[in-house]
């Protein structure tokens, strides 16, 4: 079993997880986006420390590359690759959406999922995922970005994630089976899907991190053009 310290910042919710040989999970959290910058390294220090580990004693760094907020994806990116060339370690980029589907296979056996989540400016992040008979996700219906109006799943799947909520409206008559709205994208589901796809071989190096994006900015936050100027977590 490889070691991998995993981290998930393209929400409100930044987490941490580190996955021992054994293959048990220890987990850490914290809230609000603009501050992920700064306490994603305390967090991932702290793991590691109690496991009494450093970043060199893994095996490869598994990160949430979005899609998600500018900021949170971006500095999830930065975090990765200044660790990956410090310790010489490889990465795991880990589509946000897919973790949102792994958390609600987790968390309510779902095996078919649609999962949404808030894009803002009246938009949402969608994906659809189908677990196989192998164990692994396949991808239904690919990351996307557009109004709520226009998702739609194939079948009847379980929904998952807080697009449900911010858009509950234009989303009621949505087709699908069973709605779990407490579902995120979550450090957690990143390790586990981390720890498949490395078990496949599927790896990149620090130099090819770069966060997914689905959408054009037309215009940057005050802590988005800070985040800009200081190149902290640019890709």
């Amino acid at each position: 079993m490889p070691t991998i310290i995993a981290f998930e910042t393209s929400s409100d919710t930044a987490s941490v997880s580190l996955m021992k040989a054994d293959g048990s999970i220890q987990t850490c959290a914290s809230q609000g986006v603009t501050t992920h910058s700064q306490t994603i390294l305390p967090m991932i220090q702290a793991l590691l420390a109690d496991a009494k580990l450093a970043v060199a004693d893994c095996d490869a760094i598994a990160f949430g590359c979005g899609p998600g907020s500018f900021t949170g994806v971006r500095t999830a990116c930065g975090v990765a690759q200044g660790l990956a060339f410090g310790a010489a370690l490889p990465l795991i980029p880990v589509v946000s959406l897919m973790a949102m589907a792994e958390a609600c296979r987790i968390d309510h056996r779902a095996t078919d999922v649609l999962a949404i989540l808030d894009a803002r400016m009246k938009e949402v992040y969608w994906a659809q995922y189908r677990h196989d008979e192998n164990g692994s996700w396949q991808t239904v219906i690919a990351p996307r970005i557009t109004p709520p109006e226009a998702v739609m799943p194939e079948g009847r799947p379980d929904a998952c994630g807080n697009g449900l909520i911010a858009y509950a409206d234009a989303l009621d008559l949505l087709p699908v089976a069973v709605r779990h709205t407490d579902i995120i994208p979550g450090s957690t589901a990143v390790a586990i899907l981390g720890k498949a796809a490395y078990q496949r071989g599927e790896t990149i190096s620090a130099h090819d991190a770069s966060p997914l994006y689905l959408r054009n900015k037309v215009a940057y936050t005050t802590e988005e053009r800070r985040i800009m100027k200081e190149g902290v977590g640019a890709c």
